[in-house]
């Protein structure tokens, strides 16, 4: 890690010793264009990320679908919003001021972590209610709104547990991953028995609906719509992230290999969601969305017929009558 040395009169040294960085610098050096593409595609799939979860969100929110599967999709999509918000915040700030450790910087990565972790356990909930509707088949009336609220909301503590550890024993710039820094794991824990939860989920899930398919169609049907299904739900469950959870390998097509589609996963899962989840959802989304398109038309209808009404020009008998009425007068 780089630090700044503390000289004998008590001042600080002007500049940082970046000795201990060698390892990551000399990689990044060993793969400048690569990583520039890598930034290009992060940046890219982030903004294209949260454009579609801004729609998605708008579209859970004002149409009427209030069921608890849409309502665990929206709080997934609202964590992931807040999550790639806080990503591009971060981007933002300088890498001194990283260096210099602000108040500020700690809090904001602080808040970051917290979404982060936060858009994980919505993960976790997706996958107990797939799991508790399809694999132990118990009806989702009975299940509870506030339970999946306060489990997906929980990491509240956990974030706190770790800004105390690091503001007391590594007190140094919070933000990204340190080698011999084990602070992190206190929130990095939890998401990692999260994914491995979800992966057993996961599996449950495409077992049970190949036992359902082999009953009325055939092996290449099966086949086909079980991996359908798996990846529809590699997003959902944040099951990409373990596709690259570690570095394949130190050879260069491994590295390149990796900084490629770690890259694009992660910029990309936002997008992947809300498009399965939302503007792929013909079952609810798509049909609502139609009913206030055919009740918009209607009303305009309603509207054109009574302006046409009202536009309507004094009727020939109506003038005449006016006309005698005046002449009887004279």
């Amino acid at each position: 890690s780089a630090y700044r040395e503390c000289l004998d009169n008590g001042t600080w040294a002007l500049k940082i010793n970046y000795s201990n960085c060698e390892p990551i610098l000399e990689e990044k050096r060993k793969y400048p264009m690569h990583y520039k593409i890598a930034l290009i595609i992060n940046y890219l799939g982030h903004c294209i990320s949260v454009g579609a979860l801004i729609v998605a969100f708008i579209l859970f929110l004002c149409l009427s679908i209030r069921c608890l599967r849409n309502i665990i999709h929206w709080n997934l999509i609202t964590t992931f919003i807040l999550r790639n918000v806080m990503w591009f915040l971060l981007q933002l700030i300088d890498h001194n001021i990283h260096d210099k450790n602000e108040p500020w910087c700690r809090l904001s990565t602080t808040i970051y972590n917290y979404f982060v972790v936060t858009n994980f356990f919505w993960m976790f909930v997706e996958g107990c209610y797939l799991h508790t509707a399809i694999v132990m088949t118990y009806s989702t009336d009975k299940l509870r709104k506030w339970v999946f609220l306060f489990i997906g909301w929980i990491p509240c503590p956990i974030i706190v547990a770790w800004a105390i550890g690091k503001l007391y024993y590594e007190n140094e710039c919070w933000f990204g991953k340190e080698p011999g820094k084990y602070m992190d794991y206190i929130y990095q824990g939890p998401i990692i028995l999260v994914l491995l939860i979800n992966f057993v989920f996961l599996f449950n899930i495409v077992r049970i609906l190949m036992t359902k398919l082999r009953a009325s169609t055939t092996s290449e049907t099966i086949q086909y719509k079980a991996v359908k299904a798996t990846l529809v739900l590699l997003p959902l469950l944040g099951i990409t992230y373990m596709l690259f959870f570690v570095n394949p390998g130190e050879d260069d097509i491994s590295q390149i290999v990796f900084i490629y589609f770690n890259s694009f996963l992660q910029a990309f899962q936002g997008f992947f969601v809300s498009v399965f989840y939302c503007f792929l959802n013909g079952e609810q989304v798509r049909s609502a969305v139609r009913k206030r398109w055919h009740r918009w038309q209607d009303n305009h209808a309603l509207r054109v017929r009574v302006a046409r009404a009202m536009s309507i020009p004094t009727s020939p008998t109506r003038i005449s009558f006016h006309s005698i009425k005046q002449t009887t007068a004279l």
